[in-house]
């Protein structure tokens, strides 16, 4: 028997803080192996890593939808100096985030179809901003969830 969407939704953000987390791991493993000109051991894990990361917009969206009483806010009263690192970090990832899905596919399209030249230059963007969106994923659910939580 499954639990309903309820039970689930409060987990949702430590499910998404691990679904990037192994995103970065494939993005890295990826950008190993092509500097290695394992060709096809790249593509498949750069298709994990979308895969991966279409799961967590699904559970991110999921999240976003049906959360009670609204997203978690950081407790900027009681960590002002921490304020400072975390709304930079958070608007950053989320205006970078915006890009990742279409630069993602881009970038997949040019490989898939064997496209090497425009692959290479636009990957040459992908990679960075995925990689950068993916790390402070982590970071934000730190900070928010794990380092500055709210007393009480």
């Amino acid at each position: 028997m499954t639990e309903p969407l309820s039970d689930i939704v409060p987990h949702l953000p430590h499910v998404n803080a691990s679904l990037n987390a192994l995103a970065t791991v494939l993005l890295v493993v990826g950008f190993l192996l092509i500097k290695r000109r394992q060709e096809q051991a790249h593509k498949w894990v750069m298709l994990a890593c979308f895969g991966v990361s279409a799961v967590f917009l699904a559970s991110y969206l999921t999240y976003h939808f049906n959360i009670v009483g609204g997203s978690k806010k950081f407790p900027s009263s009681e960590y002002p100096a921490a304020a400072y690192v975390y709304y930079p970090i958070l608007i950053s990832h989320i205006l970078l985030a915006v890009t990742v899905p279409f630069l993602a596919i881009g970038t997949i399209y040019l490989g898939l179809a064997d496209k090497r030249q425009g692959h290479r230059r636009l990957a040459k963007w992908t990679f960075p901003i995925w990689l950068y969106v993916s790390v402070t994923g982590v970071i934000v659910y730190l900070m928010l969830y794990q380092i500055f939580t709210s007393p009480g």
